[in-house]
């Protein structure tokens, strides 16, 4: 009598299925693409941010008003009315407003951004500003908070320092 070596195919079934049980159950853990995708996101605003306020103070300067606060400067003038963004000293401002920072951000970046209060969740625009003070503001993108950690912070140029640009994601 032969004596037959290998698995039979029942045994390699339950073992095919045990592993896509595990596969299954382990694999969120591992992959979680909706939380990198925030973070993605988050990461690409400042990105834009960052080449906008270049953009920005490279017209301020060939304007003349790059050493100032609460200057209004032309980014576009190739319609009426002009497209002016307020700055200090040559970078996009914080503002005195929510308004005036979610309109400055708008004309800027060339997206729509959700009017916060703070600890309110945008849901109309892929991305809600909330005003914090004179000197920052916070973008969150849509569904969350500016207290969760999922959102970049900005801090205006001061006279002595650039814009500082900060990225918090860890909870996106």
């Amino acid at each position: 009598m032969k004596r037959q070596q290998g698995f039979t195919l029942i045994e390699l079934v339950v073992v095919i299925i045990i592993l896509g049980i595990l596969a299954v159950t382990a694999a969120p853990k591992f992959i979680n693409l909706q939380s990198d995708a925030r973070k993605s996101t988050v990461e690409g605003v400042k990105a834009a941010l960052q080449g906008a306020n270049t953009l920005i103070y490279s017209k301020a300067a060939i304007q003349g008003k790059g050493k100032a606060t609460g200057e209004n400067v032309t980014i576009d003038s190739s319609v009426t009315p002009n497209i002016q963004v307020t700055t200090d000293y040559g970078y996009l401002n914080s503002a005195t407003s929510s308004a005036v920072v979610k309109t400055n951000l708008e004309k800027a970046l060339d997206m729509k951004f959700d009017d916060l209060a703070t600890g309110t969740v945008g849901t109309v625009n892929d991305f809600g500003v909330v005003y914090k003070s004179a000197t920052s503001f916070i973008i969150v993108p849509k569904g969350k908070k500016d207290t969760d950690a999922c959102r970049l912070e900005y801090t205006p140029a001061t006279s002595t320092a650039l814009p500082v640009y900060n990225v918090v994601a860890t909870a996106c």
